[in-house]
């Protein structure tokens, strides 16, 4: 059948003529049987190409296996896979957008591309995904850790999403310049394991500097989400298909009062495009990011054109509610696989299985500071028996995600629609206030001749809180209506 005809025009056939189409597409697909692999005949290769978001080490190392599959397990099986890159996430999502619905110009639709839970769940309404399910028999399934492969189930009996590699979240820190601020007040690492603990630092870091930023973050839905679940509270939960808004007013505050807080008073900060931006120019210490990112960490501190001095990296636990649950975010995009012909759908699971299998997917993930996907790769010992020589900042963000992996419960929240921008709302609403607010309480401190805390007073009270939160829990009730 062909995949440019049957993918290019869905623009211009209405959904449910769509929705036949697959039907007939997925009859004859299911012909595999569950758990079988359609092997393609020998007479001519199946090509399949695949679109990611990768960059730097994560496409080194994927353009790396893609090429090791077709001189090995591709040659034997008749399957040429060619990978592409697209740029980044939002990037990428575009140019899959634009080839689904045939956009002038626009290239075929890829057979695999990465997406996120939102974005398969989107294009798996417009029936466009197979389910990988009929080519995963229950034992190959039970290799991978359950949560990861939870995330690509959009109902009790599909797959959506294949597991590729993911990542956690880190607390990276310049040790460097932390030392002396520690030696002289007293502080160690623990003074840094709860946020509680962490907003106290942060206040005495400010005032022991002359003024000076302890702490930034990355990702704030997943501050909001993961402090949430911490506290007790899914902010978004979905229920038989429907999603279910709980943005609980006493959750919120103490998420509130432990970043827009200290925010505002200067002792958190965000000025760079990301945090590790504000610790290569000296604004903050440390940040809690993504383990995937934490590679570009900088190596040196530059105040000036003529001051710039090396640091050392620490790599510590997510700063968590001290008496909250044990809770981290999984996050990272896995494969979705599109519904063309069973030999093009079968040929991209053989190559995502060969993929992940843990001699090839340990490998990636040294390269790209991702965690492998299956049971028997979740541990630091195994993976560094297939390379016992990793450089000291590798090992030590692999051995934290993985500690934080097999010491918490892990938490995606589920695809629902609108997701996305609730995800927006929880990311931006709180982060960009503390930024505007902070800017407005320094230029009364300049302006008006006002003290610190007289100018930073009228962002702390409960009504500046409540006018917030009634705003911005009526912007995700709309959502979710």
């Amino acid at each position: 059948m062909n995949r440019l005809f049957s993918l290019h025009n869905v623009r211009h056939i209405p959904r449910l003529l769509g929705c036949v189409l697959l039907a007939a597409f997925t009859a004859t697909a299911c012909s595999a049987g569950t758990g079988q692999t359609v092997v393609p005949g020998d007479t001519s290769p199946v090509n399949i190409s695949i679109w990611t978001y990768y960059n730097g080490p994560q496409l080194s190392a994927f353009t790396g296996l893609v090429e090791e599959f077709n001189r090995t397990e591709g040659k034997t099986q008749g399957i040429v896979v060619e990978s592409f890159n697209h740029g980044s996430v939002e990037e990428l999502q575009e140019k899959v957008t634009e080839s689904i619905y045939g956009k002038v110009g626009a290239d075929p639709v890829p057979n695999v591309f990465s997406a996120y839970a939102d974005t398969a769940y989107n294009t798996d309404k417009m029936g466009m995904l197979a389910d990988i399910s009929e080519y995963l028999d229950e034992a190959e399934q039970d290799r991978y850790i359950d949560i990861y492969l939870e995330e690509g189930r959009f109902d009790e009996s599909s797959l959506k999403i294949f597991p590729i590699a993911k990542s956690t979240e880190v607390f990276l820190l310049n040790k460097t310049d932390w030392e002396p601020f520690a030696a002289s007040c007293g502080k160690t690492f623990k003074d840094l394991e709860t946020l509680e603990r962490l907003v106290d630092t942060a206040a005495e870091y400010y005032e022991w500097s002359g003024g000076k930023a302890l702490y930034g973050r990355d990702a704030m839905a997943n501050y909001m989400l993961i402090g949430a679940m911490q506290l007790g509270t899914e902010i978004v939960s979905v229920r038989d298909s429907k999603a279910v808004l709980n943005f609980d007013r006493g959750t919120v505050r103490k998420l509130w009062d432990h970043y827009y807080v200290p925010f505002v008073r200067g002792h958190f900060a965000a000025s760079g495009r990301f945090r590790s931006d504000d610790v290569k120019t000296g604004n903050i210490l440390g940040y809690v990011g993504s383990s995937s990112g934490a590679t570009y960490f900088p190596e040196e501190v530059t105040l000036s054109d003529d001051d710039t001095h090396p640091i050392e990296m620490a790599v510590l636990p997510v700063p968590r509610f001290s008496n909250g649950k044990r809770y981290a975010v999984q996050q990272g995009a896995g494969m979705v696989v599109v519904d063309t012909t069973p030999e093009e759908v079968a040929a991209s699971v053989t190559f995502l299985k060969w993929f992940t299998d843990p001699a090839r997917n340990i490998p990636f993930s040294i390269g790209s500071c991702y965690m492998p996907v299956m049971k028997e790769a979740n541990s630091i010992d195994v993976i560094t028996s297939y390379n016992a020589d990793l450089d000291d900042r590798t090992l030590s963000i692999l051995t934290a995600a993985m500690e934080t992996v097999n010491s918490n419960t892990l938490y995606t929240p589920k695809a629902f629609d609108s997701g996305t921008t609730a995800r927006s709302i929880l990311e931006y609403s709180m982060s960009d206030l503390a930024v505007a607010d902070r800017q407005a309480v320094l230029e009364r401190i300049e302006n008006e001749g006002v003290t610190p805390e007289e100018a930073v007073a009228p962002y702390l009270t409960d009504e500046y809180f409540d006018a917030w939160y009634r705003q911005v829990n009526a912007r995700l009730q709309m959502l979710v209506n």
